[in-house]
């Protein structure tokens, strides 16, 4: 909305002059990218305290699995019951506030940011109230919260495939490395390409939240590599020299990137180790979901794998340990998701976790150099 007021600055007279020209920054995206980080960081420190209060005064306190009880890793975490969950409303309450306060408000790709996390946000909010009240780390059937996750990777499908600006570009399929895309029209199978990516980053994101701020410490990379991909795949002369697909209205989309930037970073204010709050699946679901129709939008879905390296090692470690053992009956780790491996191996919770955001940084990295790969 703070957009808007760019066109004050013509504005005024004699000394007002200078003030109201000033207001020419609010056009830029690059200050209101930066501007929604600072505001969605500076609104996580104001409420966080009085959320956690809320949280703690409604006894919605994190359960310990059952499996947890028989082994050392209930030893290590057991502390950790009752500890407040669902803070992923402070999380996404920050990104919505933040985008709706510095986003250009005529964009269909925020708002289509905005409606993922608020559909997912929504389905994680109600897993853990069932967890929650049952006292149980069972909430919604993983196969009705499929089901509805392809609802959405629908919705999505039929959002780029009818919006006329963005309809031609959405059924081809680009690659890292690759000038052009190596397919020009997906068909059908785009809906299963933007499945997989909105409900493995949403999944992925999900197991990752299992130590105290890694899932957030990851998702601040994460995001602030996308807000650089946002912002070269919207603005052409960018776009043309890097040689990278140009998408209509995705360079906005550096405004959310950046307040899930600023979000992350106040959230892991007050979940970094030993955490106050954990961000649940009312958190971690939206988030990963939210990144995955982000990187749709720049039309570099298959890049958010390399940038996402540790979301990928955290899922596939559960995938290969779930395939091994129903094959052959045995373990590859101690545990998964693969974190867990680590801390059963000796390492300590906060060894494990900032060697993780490390690796999270690397991959960024490594995704953002792709760009001059061409």
């Amino acid at each position: 909305m703070l957009y808007y007021l760019h066109f004050l600055s013509g504005y005024g007279t004699g000394a007002e002059t200078e003030f109201f020209k000033g207001l020419n920054v609010f056009q830029y995206i690059t200050f209101r990218s930066l501007a929604a980080g600072v505001t969605a960081f500076i609104l996580c420190l104001i409420f966080g305290n009085r959320v956690i209060r809320r949280l703690v005064s409604l006894k919605l306190g994190q359960p310990i699995r059952t499996q947890e009880e028989v082994n050392r890793l209930h030893e290590l975490h057991g502390a950790k019951a009752g500890t407040p969950t669902m803070g992923g409303t402070l999380l996404l309450g920050a990104v919505v506030v933040s985008t709706l306060l510095w986003a250009r408000p005529t964009n269909p790709l925020v708002w289509l940011c905005l409606f993922t996390v608020f559909f997912l946000g929504g389905l994680g909010f109600v897993d853990d109230y069932l967890k929650v009240t049952r006292k149980s780390s069972d909430g919604i059937s993983s196969r009705l919260k499929f089901v509805l996750q392809c609802v959405l990777a629908g919705m999505v499908t039929a959002f780029f495939a009818f919006e006329p600006s963005l309809s031609a570009q959405a059924p081809q399929l680009y690659v890292p490395f690759a000038k052009e895309p190596i397919l020009q029209n997906l068909g059908i199978f785009m809906f299963f390409l933007y499945l997989f990516v909105i409900v493995g980053a949403s999944n992925a994101v999900n197991l990752t939240d299992g130590l105290d701020g890694l899932a957030a410490g990851c998702t601040a990379t994460v995001a602030f590599a996308f807000a650089v991909l946002a912002y070269t795949a919207g603005n052409g002369k960018i776009a043309t020299y890097l040689q990278i697909p140009f998408v209509s209205f995705s360079g906005e989309l550096s405004v959310v990137c950046m307040a899930l930037v600023g979000a992350s970073l106040g959230f892991l204010w007050w979940n970094c180790h030993p955490a106050r709050v954990f961000m649940g699946d009312t958190g971690s679901l939206a988030i990963g979901g939210l990144l995955g129709v982000i990187a749709i939008s720049c039309k570099q879905e298959l890049l958010l794998a390399l940038i996402g390296g540790v979301f990928v090692l955290e899922a596939g470690s559960v995938i290969l340990q779930v395939a091994s053992f129903k094959s052959t009956g045995k373990r590859i780790f101690k545990m998964s998701p693969i974190h867990h491996h680590f801390e059963l191996s000796g390492w300590k919770e906060s060894t494990v976790i900032v060697r993780f955001w490390i690796l999270s940084i690397i991959f960024a990295f490594l995704g953002l150099a792709t760009l001059k790969l061409r």
